[in-house]
């Protein structure tokens, strides 16, 4: 359904290409004045620089039987280990503390690892789960009760092992500030469903932002409209949307028109597009302030279901916001993201130990994300919602033992191998792809990288990847890259 902010959003990119000047045209063409020619021999033939469907209007867009209609993004900040939740290996569990294998370690830089590090066997106990019979950490129980609606993938990989960077290449496709995040393709290529919520809203817990900080929800070279809004479950949803003392609703509605006004002289006067998405923010704060304090309160929901989620109405927690992304993608909002800061295991001391640190985590994370699976299942809502667990890499199968000690255990970043998981918005379920060696250390069969995940997940949404796009600095910029190598893996989706 088309809302206002799609229109505002459609007339920014209008003016945005009515912004250039003829020299400018030519300067970021990216076919030239010989390619113009050519073009009208190729007519009828679709591009990459064509990403708007002429039935539907939305960027991108591509028919798929039953694309997943919104996404929650569950990102476990600072990365947990694989090893010890979904990549089990009895070959590392039986050479646990024997030195790490010379050929494996030769000539690769870690982030902390030095000289020749111990491997380090499972720390926990696995099982396996459901008619699939899927091993899983047994630190999750609520998260494998699942298992059998679960697309595992074990081999994933990334060229990033620092975390601010392997975030922004996760969310953004870049390691570098300025791309444009998940949520704000998917809302650019598909718009919202509620005009009087955003499109696209972020969640953070654990106490501190993700290294990335909110470069990681960022709109990018993309209108201002689609950036992530983030908002709390303690106090003020959204900060600054209410209104101040002395100022009613009436008083704030007639403000906004003088301010519309005075802005539409502007964008007539100068044409320039981020004045609409200006105009649009305003309008939108103005319907959230109803619209946000009815879904964010989870008061309202019965006692059973704040006890599956372990939620507490007026705290901050993790099981808060997994309960408030239920509600809000009920509300039609697209994309969810949370945030859950961490799980980054290192074992330098009590505070990122695997016996302390990893305990409190699972139980924290999983109570609420197998709550939220469950109550997505009973309300019909999973087939049209895709859910996504994982970090920004993996973790080591050596002990990083940074002090020399063995007080404490954790495991160093690792990229060449990681484990995510979907549950569905259309992905297999009960599914696991891809392996990585005995010890867990590389992939070893159908690896997936980042962009080919980001591929996947855009194509599960009815969006193709290689032709959602925007034109900036000369550029059609993709969440995939310019590259034309990332790929969609159909072996994880129905």
């Amino acid at each position: 359904m088309k809302t206002n902010s799609d229109y505002l959003s459609n007339e920014a990119r209008v003016a945005a290409a009515r912004l250039q000047t003829r020299r400018h045209f030519f300067g970021n063409c990216s076919i030239g004045l010989g390619g113009l020619a050519l073009s009208q021999l190729m007519a009828g033939i679709s591009t990459a620089a064509d990403d708007t469907d002429s039935h539907t209007g939305q960027h991108g867009y591509q028919k798929r039987a039953k694309p997943a209609k919104q996404v929650i993004y569950l990102h476990m900040a600072g990365s947990p280990p694989q090893h010890e939740l979904f990549d089990y290996k009895p070959e590392l569990e039986k050479r646990n503390l024997q030195e790490c294998p010379e050929e494996l370690i030769a000539g690769k830089k870690f982030a902390f690892i030095k000289g020749r590090p111990k491997l380090l066997g499972p720390v926990f106990p696995f099982e396996r789960y459901g008619k699939s019979g899927m091993q899983l950490g047994k630190k999750i129980p609520h998260i494998a009760a699942h298992a059998d609606e679960l697309c595992l993938v074990k081999s994933m990989y990334t060229d990033q092992f620092n975390h601010a960077p392997a975030q922004l290449a996760l969310h953004t496709g870049t390691p570098q500030v300025g791309g444009a995040s998940f949520g704000s393709w998917a809302t650019y290529g598909l718009g919202s469903e509620n005009e009087n919520l955003p499109g696209y809203m972020v969640m953070v817990s654990g106490g501190n932002m993700p290294s990335a900080g909110k470069n990681a929800w960022g709109n990018g070279y993309l209108p201002g409209v689609f950036q992530g809004v983030q908002c709390r479950s303690e106090g003020d949803p959204i900060l600054y949307v209410s209104n101040p003392k002395g100022m009613s609703r009436d008083i704030r509605r007639e403000s906004l028109d003088a301010l519309n006004q005075l802005n539409r002289r502007e964008y007539e006067l100068f044409r320039d597009p981020e004045t609409l998405t200006r105009i649009e923010q305003y309008e939108l704060a103005f319907r959230m302030q109803t619209a946000v304090p009815e879904v964010m309160d989870i008061s309202k929901e019965p006692q059973n279901v704040l006890e599956a989620y372990g939620a507490e109405p007026g705290k901050a927690s993790f099981a808060n916001n997994c309960l408030l992304a239920r509600r809000l993608v009920e509300q039609g909002v697209r994309f969810v993201q949370l945030f859950d800061w961490g799980w980054d295991i290192h074992g330098t001391g009590k505070k990122d130990d695997m016996h302390s640190q990893f305990v409190k985590k699972c139980k924290e994370g999983d109570q609420p994300i197998g709550a939220l699976l469950a109550d997505l299942k009973q309300r019909g809502m999973l087939d049209e919602t895709l859910v996504i667990f994982g970090g920004e890499f993996g973790r080591t199968p050596m002990v990083e033992n940074r002090n020399g000690k063995m007080d404490f255990i954790g495991r160093d970043h690792h990229p060449d191998c990681f484990s995510m998981w979907m549950a569905g918005g259309g992905f297999k379920s009960g599914y696991v792809h891809g392996a990585t060696d005995e010890l867990g250390y590389k992939v070893a069969e159908d690896g997936v990288s980042v962009k080919d995940f980001q591929a996947t997940v855009l194509h599960a949404l009815g969006l193709d990847p290689h032709r959602l796009s925007f034109l900036t600095q000369g550029l059609n910029q993709r969440l995939i890259g310019p590259a034309n190598t990332p790929q969609v893996v159909h072996d994880l989706l129905t």
